[in-house]
């Protein structure tokens, strides 16, 4: 598929600021493009190669060209996202995102252990005791660090909901979930293994993470839902309300959803491609399909050497087999 496909009709590059630095991030850029079914979203990492790039092709070719699955529920209840902020700013987050759940990074380059247990316990602050706290480390400990680090979380938290990629491999999640009573959440083991069902094999995992353009699309993962086994949580790849919408399109689609949807992600960009983004009320999302709105999109819309840049990657990921 080239980006002239007479199938996908506009392709627009995007590049929009985010709130806070994320993932290393000052702000997110990709290609947006329409289908037959709809607008979608390609926008896979820039240290993603073109083969690990191909599931996003495919992802944002299934959104473009299909329509979703029937839902089962026109509301997906969702996380507040935090990112590595201090105490306060991690409260006012918290407290003004009208969610029930939230997500703390940590393990952020240049943050302390002790930077995180603050975070958490302003978090729990905020939430008050009947809210859940969930931390996501993105692979940064070993089995050792992740077990120390863990038990330090878990009581500054008055307890997690689950720890998502403490560790990078499957061995190190057995040993860490082995030692804890914290649930385990893999994504990372997931969505970047080769057999993705390694982790769930190995008794490495309580809860497996779904994103879906990383898994290459909808139908992809409603299909790994039902291989895995254990209960599965919907998870964004920090895009723009239009790829958010699939991943909205998954927790509606999905039998069963027992935790609450890292989907709430539009809140940490400081400007979207749509008129109304896809923003939390009340701690649930609505599930709808929103297009761009063409003043956003003008504002959003990428230089020219971003635009030949992500271009060029658009096309050198369609020549991928």
């Amino acid at each position: 598929m080239h980006p002239d496909d007479a199938t996908l009709g506009d392709i627009v590059v995007y590049r929009v600021p985010l709130v806070t630095r994320f993932r290393g991030l000052d702000a997110r850029d990709g290609v947006l493009l329409r289908g037959p079914a709809g607008w979608a979203e390609f926008s896979p990492f820039w240290d993603y190669d073109d083969a690990a790039s191909l599931p996003w092709l495919r992802a944002a070719r299934e959104a473009a060209e299909l329509p979703w699955p029937a839902p089962v529920r026109d509301t997906v209840p969702v996380n507040v996202t935090v990112p590595a902020v201090g105490p306060e700013a991690a409260h006012a987050m918290v407290a003004a995102s009208g969610c029930r759940t939230a997500k703390v990074k940590v393990a952020e380059p240049g943050r302390t252990l002790a930077d995180d247990e603050e975070r958490v316990a302003a978090v729990r602050d905020a939430l008050g005791p009947s809210g859940r706290i969930r931390v996501d480390a993105n692979a940064a400990w070993d089995a050792d660090a992740a077990i120390a680090a863990l038990r330090r979380l878990d009581r500054a938290a008055g307890g997690l909901e689950y720890a998502e990629q403490p560790c990078r491999t499957v061995d190190d999640l057995v040993l860490v979930r082995r030692a804890l009573d914290v649930p385990i959440a893999a994504d990372e083991a997931v969505r970047l293994a080769a057999d993705p069902m390694a982790v769930v094999r190995a008794g490495a995992c309580d809860v497996v993470v779904l994103k879906v353009a990383p898994l290459g699309g909808v139908r992809a993962c409603l299909e790994l839902a039902e291989r895995v086994g254990v209960p599965v949580v919907v998870s964004s790849a920090l895009e723009t309300s239009i790829g958010l919408a699939a991943g909205l399109a998954l927790a509606a689609a999905l039998p069963d959803l027992p935790y609450a949807c890292g989907l709430a992600t539009a809140r940490l960009l400081a400007a979207d491609v749509v008129a109304d983004p896809l923003l939390p009320v009340g701690g649930m999302i609505g599930v709808r399909r929103p297009a761009p709105d063409p003043r956003a999109l003008a504002a959003a819309t990428a230089d020219a050497d971003t635009t030949d840049r992500w271009r060029r990657r658009f096309a050198a990921v369609a020549e991928v087999t």
